[in-house]
């Protein structure tokens, strides 16, 4: 097993289609990306004893909910430690573990389902599911980057758009499943948990031995390095020397910034829909409050398909402005991300009050693009800015910006909502302070990024040093 997962053994033959790779990487990133899909099973789960109805001594949905959050925490914190094992590993290795972790934390979730233990389903989904996450998350950065060094925001944008819309293949499938295994003393989530494992479980193997590595010093043909309105290296920083740099906690900044903004606005998107347009929504008179329960379902189904709208945007998002950032460049690109949101988080208050829904919603379709843009592009910005050699490593260290901006978003915009409301604010305007202070955070990210320059010279590696890491990491020679 050792030999069937080694580096050496993944090594392309030559005229390999490098175009195999991405699909390999979605096999992957698809199957985690239901992360987003889990709150799927929490009001099921919450009638999991009760079926019909709540037991007293059923879980509550906020409980459940916790599920996810530790996901997306030991995404971060996986990243950041195993970021150095995965380089050296590669990416076979990796995704083999992720799917070992992924699949099988559904199963240790069913077990909690069966025995009705909370802490299995922590332990099952947040725990060794996030560790699944993080890995699968982050194994195939480097190699994306190396097979596509002439386009490598779009090569992580393919890629990275699959976590984005797994949930969307994910949640159907998984609602298809509780009702197929639906019974009198039964909600289904068990079943579906163990289902849904082994659905995982195999198509994440599937992408993991897919992978292949470019032979050493490889290049598209025809290609030549082009430093054009760039800031790329063609040499390599080590992972435990990019991190003490100015450029990675800017960057840090940088991602953090954007993702809290987008993350803010994703948390809260039905209900603020909702609240800021109330009965409008369906030609009614009146705020949300006021509305009779028929026309508060209806106002809640639109709220609902405005969720889904604003993930298609997100999914969009990271391959179009991945791609487009090949062409005008990391810095600039982020530019536009900071800039442009700037404008359109400002401007979203004044579309409330002119009661304009179709300006309203187009401000956060725009807005969700940018946000899932920045998590697709990152990944490139770090290997013009760092090296290849170590990408995956310094990509897991920062991917603990976006386990921060999971907690500061949705606290900015969940706290700063209930102060508004609870000074009499009415909800319809109860928003506005955030979006201004959402755009606040966007002036943040833009100065960061503006600060952002190469690297010194005295942080790379010299040719001993990168030798002796291509040795530790296997690369030192190539099969056929």
């Amino acid at each position: 097993m050792p030999g069937l997962l080694s580096k050496e053994r993944i090594i392309a033959p030559p005229r390999f289609n490098r175009w195999l790779v991405p699909p390999a990487a979605l096999a992957i990133h698809l199957s985690i990306g239901m992360a987003y899909g889990l709150s799927v099973f929490w009001l099921p789960l919450s009638h999991a004893i009760g079926i019909t109805t709540a037991a007293p001594a059923d879980w509550k949905v906020s409980t459940l909910g916790w599920t996810f959050s530790l996901g997306i925490v030991f995404l971060g914190l996986s990243a950041a430690v195993f970021g150095r094992w995965v380089e050296r590993a590669g990416p076979r290795t990796a995704g083999v573990v992720a799917a070992c972790c992924w699949g099988g934390g559904f199963l240790v979730a069913a077990a909690g389902v069966h025995l009705h233990n909370i802490w299995l389903l922590y332990l099952g989904l947040g725990i060794i599911g996030g560790c699944g996450l993080g890995l699968g998350y982050i194994s195939p950065v480097s190699t994306l980057i190396k097979w596509f060094p002439d386009r490598r925001g779009m090569a992580t944008g393919m890629a990275i758009m699959g976590f984005g819309g797994g949930a969307m293949i994910g949640s159907p499938l998984a609602n298809l499943l509780m009702n197929h295994f639906r019974t009198a003393t039964s909600v289904g989530v068990q079943e579906t948990f163990v289902t849904l494992g082994l659905i995982y479980f195999v198509a994440m193997l599937a992408g993991a031995f897919a992978y292949r590595l470019p032979p050493p010093g490889w290049q598209p043909a025809g290609w030549t390095p082009s430093q054009a309105g760039t800031m790329i290296t063609a040499r390599q920083v080590h992972v435990g020397q990019a991190w003490r740099t100015p450029q990675f906690w800017l960057l840090w900044t940088v991602l953090c910034m954007n993702v809290s903004a987008g993350i803010g606005v994703i948390n809260m998107a039905s209900p603020m829909l909702q609240e800021v347009f109330g009965g409008r929504l369906i030609g009614a008179a009146g705020a949300l409050k006021d509305l009779t329960g028929p026309q508060k379902t209806e106002v809640a189904t639109i709220g609902a398909g405005f969720a889904a709208l604003l993930s298609l945007f997100n999914i969009g998002g990271r391959f179009c402005w991945a791609t487009l950032s090949d062409y005008l460049g990391r810095q600039r690109t982020y530019f536009l991300f900071f800039a442009l949101g700037t404008v359109l988080y400002a401007l979203a208050p004044h579309a409330g009050r002119l009661g304009s829904v179709p300006l309203f919603v187009g401000i956060f379709c725009v807005i969700l693009t940018m946000y899932g843009g920045g998590f697709a592009t990152i990944p490139a910005y770090l290997a013009d800015m760092f090296g290849t050699q170590h990408v995956g490593a310094i990509h897991g260290r920062l991917l603990t910006a976006w386990s921060t901006a999971g907690v500061l978003g949705p606290v900015l915009v969940n706290y700063i909502r209930e102060y508004e409301i609870g000074r009499g604010v009415p909800a319809a305007g109860a928003y506005n302070t955030t979006m201004y202070i959402l755009a606040g955070l966007l002036v943040i990210g833009f100065v960061a990024n503006a600060l952002v320059r190469p690297v010194s010279e005295r942080v790379f590696m010299t040719d001993a040093q990168l030798a002796e890491e291509r040795r530790l990491a296997h690369e030192s020679g190539s099969r056929t």
